[in-house]
């Protein structure tokens, strides 16, 4: 596959996960650089999510919230909740994964991880 080819299948991984909407709102590509930029961001993070292999998009979802909360990067934790429902975590394994977080990455992550989880399950009713 080419890198072309690559890069599209990454697109088409980052719009199945995080949503049409989503990815419309936060795709720059008002300059050269920022198009480029973007371009780098999908190749490399998207890009991971759509090798195959023997981890699946669930497993890979996971390991991208417990990371995100592991390095105190909440908004990205909270996007990547939010496509939960895509990826087929379910809300009592989320449930799980506070505690694994709290206990590997302390207690301060794991009340964060936590009320990140509240706010978007409050928004998914509010929807």
């Amino acid at each position: 596959m080419g890198e072309t080819d690559q890069l599209e299948v990454a697109r088409a991984m980052r719009r199945a996960i995080l949503g049409d909407a989503y990815v419309d709102g936060v795709t720059d590509d008002s300059t050269p650089i920022a198009a480029e930029f973007q371009d780098f961001l999908t190749s490399m993070a998207w890009g991971a999510w759509a090798r195959g292999g023997a981890l699946s998009v669930r497993d890979r979802s996971l390991l991208v919230l417990a990371m995100t909360a592991a390095m105190g990067r909440m908004d990205e934790f909270r996007l990547h909740l939010s496509a939960t429902p895509r990826t087929g975590v379910t809300d009592e394994e989320l449930d799980e994964l506070l505690f694994q977080i709290a206990g590997y990455c302390g207690a301060p992550a794991g009340v964060s991880a936590r009320r990140a989880l509240k706010d978007i399950r409050a928004a998914r009713k509010d929807a």
